[in-house]
């Protein structure tokens, strides 16, 4: 039994213990370092502490029973296995404290490094580094104090909330009073200094001295790490990933490896392909005489990877080998983090590499050439919002466009704003509708809220591994970083760059491909994925590699989807273009919007039509003018269903508002003008206010109470599919009865219909199918009944959202969502991502009733959640035909789609 305790309540292990398998206890990050131990490569000896261990801590403040002892057991092994002891006076070990989720969430949570130093062993660091060699850049006392005052710095902010700026600003202090602006200018003496002045500042924000012995730093790190999970941060960047909440990060306890030791020593980052295109090569940044931090913080800019062949060609070597055996395990690109230690490589982490939308599609292409996976696999790996952030446009340039400053293309996209230069004020012009760039020298994981609401993050420092590149690219943000020609004050809220000032509110363009960087807006042009899909780019005969991986792709997506995708199209010119993206026909086609326009007069006249005849005269206008839209609309989808829903709003929406009438009759009526015609349309308007119209006299129930409106459309389309058909096109038309909540409506709509339809049609051999839109509770609830009357049902998932949780969508996103998203009671707004547990649930009952009741039930979606990732998957889930999306999302519905069968269905060609 207490064997089985044990067992049950294993909060550590080693790497050894560990693989790559097990990201949900040891998060990606410990998961990965057993990988890479298990595999043999020089990976620091460590341990992982679960992340059950996190959420045991989470929950009771409180470390979770048995875990100390448990540390403590692993802390001795580690020594061991180092020789050391953690903070020995004569000769320290010292660990790295680092947080690791199972999704990667770059710089959004905690890492202490150098942790077991204090006042005695950082004299036994001086003496361990200066047996080696005692003169190394600046000798072993300088690369003693350096490492403590990191630690009192990471330790004070991470741990015990210490501002960060006030270490800065006591560094940059140290810095002037050098004469310098490198760091690395300044020796033993003046680090300890700093030391000195970062005791004092940890004190006075803490009310302690700075704690010297090791263990108690070590514990504290650790419970850091456990709350940076709860960070603000840290739950933003989760809202914005869609990481569920309840994971918790693990923690990964490092021995120490220095690359601040000389230039013999540093730190990098390593792609084994390129993360922003795709390209194969190598890609990455390396540090000389710097720590892991160094590198992603952006403080210093890096030089490529490539210069580390003539700095040190033995752990380039290696390095390379590396990588090419990681990325053939994991057969996908790696993104690396190393240090070299006085000529040793060392292999701090490896993981599965963010990567472009751009990067995503290419990479997935070469890795099914290179026999490493398949077309489904490549398939899985690519996403919808991958695809869309593809089809936004670039920039257009010409003579007049010069680049006033250029840094790394660090993620691609064309982006021009207002300039700012703190995230508050990119959070607050966003808020009022204003597109801004986001401008800092550098980003860190406290700029997250401006990063999300800019339309694009510029900064002059870091490369393609810094912070804000890797956030950005996670978001599919353009960047540009390490542009140093910039000279970026933002006490003063400018840059210059070649002798230009630019203040904040002055508009920049960047491009996140060429790195490049623009004064004023620069026009944008369609991009080649959408001139692909409009079929202006043949991708067999174009010298573009993501052309040609979007189409191999897209080709084996529509090959294994089962689920059709059609359009929301009201014009034949949507139609058209709906088509050329690959729509399979139109799931849903607005006749409300036909009667806008010039067309507003013969509305009017229906409506105030005070008699039959009048009433008649009116639609016999509109009829000629309705058939003509359908006969543009069938032409262009020939051959393929159309899906048209009788009108669907309340009249009302045709006429001017209530109030600006009342005012205007009121007014003319005052100067004594001839209003009788205005006077009988407010008493129109009066008769027909409705306090909730939405709720109202709409869709079916206007149907019913207005004789002939109905009709007169079913007449239309009867007529335009009959003339279509004889011109020697096909015409598929699907009438379309909304907001019916009861069979009865239903049938009494049908049996109109088809009396009409019958007469028209004739023997021209039309087909025209009747069905409804489920989007009333109720006639989901009811779905076997309206089976019974209907040939297809289309689910209106935005009215189905909105009755379902009692919303108005046009005033709850702008009065409380908001707080609904930061509270974490919404994951994401229910009208943009189907609500599975409730509004789905809805949806899910109405299918299986509907097709118990009519098997040959055609069932498809026309509300927005068509072309959303995710609701395409529970789409496919739930047995539907098809979706319906706008043009522009239609071939996210179609990869989406393949996507779902691949996934739930499993793969078939594997």
């Amino acid at each position: 039994m207490a064997k089985q305790e044990t067992v049950e309540h294993k909060y550590v292990y080693a790497f050894a213990e560990g693989n790559k398998d097990l990201k949900e206890l040891l998060g990606g990050k410990g998961a990965n370092l057993a990988e890479m131990t298990n595999l043999g490569l020089p990976v620091p000896p460590g341990f992982t502490i679960t992340t059950e261990a996190c959420k045991a801590y989470l929950v009771t403040g409180e470390e979770p029973d048995g875990l100390a002892d448990q540390i403590a057991a692993h802390l001795a092994s580690l020594e061991q296995a180092m020789g050391k002891r953690l903070g020995d006076p004569e000769d320290p070990l010292l660990v790295s404290v680092r947080s690791g989720a199972k999704f990667s969430m770059p710089g959004m949570m905690e890492t202490v490094l150098n942790v077991g130093l204090n006042d005695r062993s950082v004299q036994g660091l001086a003496r361990q580094a200066s047996g080696a060699d005692a003169q190394t850049s600046g000798g072993a006392d300088r690369f003693a104090w350096d490492s403590y005052r990191r630690l009192i710095q990471m330790f004070g902010k991470t741990v015990c909330e210490v501002p960060g700026e006030e270490f800065e600003h006591a560094l940059d202090d140290a810095k002037r009073a050098k004469g310098t602006h490198d760091d690395l200018d300044l020796d033993a003496d003046d680090l300890r200094g700093l030391v000195d002045a970062y005791k004092k500042i940890f004190f006075k924000h803490t009310g302690r001295e700075f704690p010297q012995e090791p263990r108690e730093q070590l514990d504290l790190a650790i419970r850091a790490v456990f709350e940076s999970w709860n960070a603000e941060r840290a739950v933003l960047y989760r809202r914005q990933e869609r990481i569920p909440a309840d994971l918790g990060t693990a923690v990964n306890v490092v021995a120490m490896v220095f690359g601040n030791l000389g230039p013999d020593s540093g730190t990098g980052v390593a792609f084994t392909r390129d993360p922003a295109s795709g390209a194969q090569g190598i890609y990455g940044d390396y540090l000389a005489n710097a720590q892991g931090e160094d590198v992603v913080a952006g403080i210093r800019n890096t030089v490529p990877l490539q210069e580390l062949e003539r700095l040190d060609k033995k752990s380039y070597d290696e390095l390379l080998g590396i990588m090419a055996r990681l990325e053939g395990h994991y057969r996908d690109l790696c993104d690396i983090e190393f240090t070299i230690e006085r000529g040793k490589l060392w292999m701090l982490q490896t993981r599965v590499g963010k990567r472009t939308a751009a990067a995503a599609f290419v990479i997935a292409g070469q890795l099914v050439d290179e026999g490493l996976i398949d077309l489904d696999e490549a398939l899985h790996r690519v996403n919808g919002a991958q695809l869309a952030q593809l089809m936004f446009p670039r920039f257009r340039l010409d003579h007049e466009f010069q680049p006033v400053a250029k840094g790394i293309g660090a993620s691609p996209g064309a982006a021009s704003g207002k300039v700012v230069f703190t995230s508050a004020r990119a959070v607050e012009l966003a808020a009022e509708g204003e597109s801004v760039i986001l401008v800092r020298r550098e980003t860190n994981p406290d700029d997250l809220n401006g990063m999300i609401a800019a339309q694009g993050i510029l900064t002059s420092r870091g490369g393609k591994t810094s912070h804000a590149a890797v956030v950005a690219r996670g978001m599919g943000k353009t960047c540009v970083s390490g542009a140093d020609e910039i000279e970026v004050n933002v006490p003063q809220r400018r840059f210059v760059v070649g002798g230009q000032t630019v203040v904040e509110g002055d508009v920049v363009s960047i491009d996140g491909t060429t790195g490049k960087v623009y004064l004023g807006e620069v026009p944008v042009m369609p991009s080649e994925v959408v001139q692909y899909f409009e079929g202006s780019l043949d991708p067999e005969h174009v010298d573009n590699p993501l052309v040609r991986a979007v189409h191999r792709i897209m080709s084996h997506a529509d090959g294994r989807r089962r689920l059709a995708v059609r359009t929301n199209a009201d014009t034949g010119a949507d139609a058209a273009r709906a088509r050329r993206f690959g729509a399979e026909g139109i799931g849903l086609c607005r006749t409300e919007h036909m009667f806008l326009g010039d067309r507003r007069e013969l509305v009017e006249r229906l409506i105030l039509a005070r008699d039959n005849t009048e009433r008649e005269a009116a639609l016999a206008a509109l009829l000629p003018l309705q058939r003509a839209d359908f006969e543009e609309i069938f032409r262009e989808m020939d051959g393929m269903p159309v899906t048209v829903r009788l009108i669907d709003p309340p009249l009302h929406e045709f006429l001017p508002p209530l109030e600006q009438l009342a005012v205007n009759v009121a007014v003319a009526q005052e100067r004594g003008e001839d209003v009788a015609q205005e006077e009988a349309l407010l008493a129109a308007v009066r008769r027909m206010h409705e306090e909730n119209p939405m709720l109202g006299l709409r869709g079916v129930r206007l149907g019913l109470v207005i004789p002939g409106l109905f009709a007169m459309q079913v007449r239309a389309i009867a007529e335009a599919a009959v003339t279509v058909t004889r011109s020697g096109a096909v015409a598929r038309p699907e009438i379309m009865v909304p907001l019916v909540g009861a069979v009865q409506e239903l049938e009494t709509v049908r049996a109109e219909a088809e009396k009409i339809i019958a007469e028209v049609v004739g023997d021209s051999g039309v087909e025209v199918l009747i069905g409804t839109m489920i989007e009333v509770p109720r006639a989901a609830l009811t779905a076997g009944q309206i089976a019974e009357a209907a040939q297809f049902f289309s689910f209106g998932t935005n009215d189905l959202t909105q009755m379902g949780w009692g919303f108005s969508r046009d005033d709850v996103e702008g009065a409380f969502f908001w707080r609904y998203l930061e509270l974490g009671i919404f994951g994401i707004s229910p009208f943009e991502s189907i609500d599975r547990d409730g509004v789905g649930r809805l949806v899910r009952i109405a299918a299986e009733e509907g097709r118990a009741a009519r098997p040959e039930l055609k069932l498809g979606v026309c509300g927005e959640h068509g072309g959303d990732p995710e609701s395409v998957h529970f789409f496919h889930e739930v047995g539907l035909d098809y979706v319906s999306c706008s043009p522009f999302r239609v071939p996210v519905a179609r990869l989406e789609a393949g996507r779902a069968a691949v996934e739930t269905d499993g793969s078939d060609s594997r």
